[in-house]
């Protein structure tokens, strides 16, 4: 020991002597803290700092938390709003859609006194193919629908004939389908015959006017409406109109094009008519 003090006595003097002065600077510099406390503080102050660091962000991460949670419970209450309120805008416009098709119904019977019982329908499938036309409707025997009915549109032109029928639906075969046929009659000249699908013209939306005399008065444009001959079908249903007349291969008879005053692929809701009084 004497001799590390004999050695090395004065490193420690000087030693003892920086230190006393730091502390008395640290004293003056520090109002309110002893030397050893603010010595103290300042080692400790790092460590205080990444602890507060460390607590800020981890309440951060609790409240991130807190709120992302929050938020999901929101946008899933949101969610079942938006569907509650869809759900109520699909039946709002079924209900409208429905109005309206009821509102056309009206119309269509003060118009037609003779059609005493209409039942309206919506069309869910359009099926056209090289052999058939038809339609199939969301309305069936249930609600007295039956084969052989007339199908017309709002406006009062005739659409086709019920083919099929099941509960809850039913086929419509088209007035250009190979299988329709009914009488028929030129509204300007009151000629008869008979309106019928054709191969040829089926897939041109076209159908012939068969049976006509030779020497026939027809004109292109002209009016054909359903005869209402044997009572099978009301009179003064709107067919369509001539577009061409033609004589056939024997050239005893004439017999005409006529253009549908349907679009079919247009349509989306039609009228069936169950039973009407036959007009003299």
């Amino acid at each position: 020991m004497k001799n590390f003090l004999k050695q090395h006595g004065l490193w420690v003097l000087f030693a003892a002597a920086v230190l006393s002065v730091a502390l008395a600077v640290m004293s003056v510099l520090s109002a309110n803290s002893s030397p050893l406390a603010n010595l103290a503080g300042i080692v400790v102050s790092p460590f205080r700092a990444g602890y507060t660091a460390v607590a800020n962000w981890f309440n951060d991460l609790q409240n991130y938390y807190k709120d992302t949670t929050d938020l999901e419970a929101e946008n899933a209450a949101l969610k079942r709003e938006l569907a509650r309120m869809q759900e109520e805008i699909r039946l709002a416009k079924a209900d409208r859609e429905e109005n309206k098709l009821f509102r056309k119904l009206m119309d269509l019977t003060e118009q037609r006194r003779d059609l005493s019982d209409l039942e309206a329908a919506m069309i869910t499938e359009h099926a056209v193919t090289n052999w058939t036309s038809s339609l199939t409707l969301n309305k069936g025997t249930s609600l007295g629908v039956e084969v052989g009915d007339c199908v017309i549109d709002e406006t009062g032109a005739l659409v086709g004939i019920i083919d099929q029928a099941g509960t809850n639906w039913s086929t419509v075969l088209t007035l250009v389908d190979t299988d329709t046929s009914l009488g028929a009659q030129v509204f300007r000249t009151k000629e008869l015959g008979v309106a019928q699908g054709d191969f040829s013209l089926m897939l041109e939306n076209r159908l012939r006017l068969d049976f006509l005399p030779a020497d026939c008065r027809l004109l292109p444009g002209d009016l054909v409406v359903t005869s209402g001959l044997n009572g099978y079908y009301p009179s003064g249903l709107v067919i369509g109109s001539v577009e061409e007349i033609l004589v056939d291969d024997s050239g005893a008879a004439s017999y005409a094009i006529l253009a549908p005053a349907v679009e079919f692929d247009a349509l989306t809701e039609v009228f069936v008519i169950k039973s009407f009084e036959i007009v003299t």
